[in-house]
């Protein structure tokens, strides 16, 4: 064998064993990532109720300080403290003896003048006579004319009097002038009632059908409803009849409806609201004065709402964000701006959105925006709106971006 032969033979064996081990230390390339799964909604606009929500509190419609007019003892109390009263029903009787002594006495003056009027009179029909003929003086003419005035003056006095004592004498029993439920009894029997003092004040009578319900409407919350209603975004009831139904405290709805009543004229220069009252039928009495409940308006829409879920919205340093899916399946971020909300799972969208827009509601964070995505096939189409009647929205507007339920799942995962 020739020695470049020699050469090459034990050059080849070296040439492949590099080839191999260099194909060896080439890593392979991994496969390419699948597009991420997402559910969407399809954006429709539709007319949703539009619903301002506000503390209220209840107040009785007629409540009544049931207040001695006249001094004495308390004799009775003839009513169960915290039980329902009703109009005209005997509650409290002081003791009646010195108001019928103070009757009688009255009675007994007024017979004596009535007595003293018959003698003048007949004094005057007499005198009368003969002074028109000179035959008495006119002196006496007078005095007798002067006497049957008096008399008639004493008998008015005294039948005053005696329309004094009687209202006295009935106002030792105290009725309720209305129908309602009684308070407590400030006064024992056997203590005595000043008219003149606080020991006057015996209790007080609260009508509970119908209630009232307050609630205050500040500036900022005015002007926000007439900005929306002058941009046609929001449609009040004809005439502004709106009705107001009453969230209880436990969160359920009260059975029967209401009108507002009344409005105040002038913002308070303390609050910088005005004071609206509602009178809501209470035929069982479930709402007593004083409650904290929560004052729904309805009757007001919004045509043409673009509403999504509260999950799909994302909040940042530069405000709130949607991912959107374009025609080419590949995820956008899309600005926008939140308005009420709808509800507990919904937002309105007030720009930034348009119809048959098809924003992520489940999966934003495996999204990459510029990178396509996968849209599930259980996806919802159109978002789902309020029901009629629906939750309320705030009344001076909601500020979207807090923590999602999805947002927080998947930053535990991470």
């Amino acid at each position: 064998m020739s020695p470049c032969r020699s050469r090459l033979a034990h050059v080849v064996p070296f040439l492949a064993v590099a080839a191999l081990v260099a194909a060896c230390s080439k890593e392979v390339p991994p496969p390419p990532r699948p597009a991420p799964e997402v559910a969407v909604v399809t954006i429709e606009p539709r007319t949703i109720p539009y619903t301002p929500t506000f503390v209220a509190q209840t107040e009785s419609s007629r409540q009544v300080n049931i207040v001695a007019r006249v001094s004495g003892f308390l004799d009775s109390i003839a009513y169960s403290e915290g039980d329902l009263v009703k109009q005209g029903q005997l509650m409290f009787k002081l003791d009646t003896k010195p108001f019928l002594a103070q009757l009688n006495a009255a009675k007994g003056e007024l017979q004596a003048q009535q007595a003293r009027l018959d003698t003048a009179q007949v004094t005057y029909r007499r005198v009368k006579p003969l002074a028109d003929q000179d035959a008495l003086p006119q002196m006496d003419l007078d005095r007798a004319k002067g006497e049957l005035d008096a008399a008639r003056a004493a008998v008015f006095s005294a039948q005053a009097k005696v329309e004094e004592a009687t209202l006295n004498l009935g106002y030792a029993t105290i009725t309720s002038p209305v129908t309602g439920v009684a308070s407590r009894s400030l006064q024992r029997q056997g203590a005595y009632v000043n008219a003149l003092a606080d020991s006057a004040n015996l209790t007080y009578v609260a009508a509970l059908d119908p209630i009232w319900v307050n609630f205050s409407i500040s500036q900022n919350q005015m002007a926000h409803f007439q900005e929306l209603a002058e941009k046609h975004l929001v449609v009040a009831p004809r005439d502004d009849n709106f009705d107001v139904e009453i969230i209880l405290p436990n969160g359920t709805p009260y059975a029967k409806r209401g009108q507002i009543g009344f409005a105040d004229p002038s913002f308070s220069p303390d609050t910088g609201a005005f004071l609206v009252r509602a009178v809501i039928p209470n035929p069982r009495h479930e709402l007593r004065p004083g409650m904290f409940v929560t004052a729904r308006l309805l009757g007001a829409v919004r045509p043409n709402a673009i509403v999504v879920p509260q999950l799909a919205v994302q909040q940042g340093s530069n405000g709130h964000a949607v991912f959107v899916v374009g025609a080419n399946g590949v995820a956008e971020v899309r600005p926008v701006i939140v308005g009420d909300y709808v509800g507990d799972k919904d937002i309105v969208i007030q720009t930034g959105l348009n119809p048959g827009d098809r924003v992520i509601v489940d999966g934003m964070m495996r999204v990459v925006p510029g990178q396509p995505v996968r849209i599930a096939a259980t996806s919802a189409t159109p978002a789902a709106a309020a029901p009629a009647g629906g939750a309320a929205p705030a009344a001076g507007g909601a500020t979207a971006g807090k923590p999602t339920d999805a947002s927080k799942a998947d930053a535990k995962k991470k």
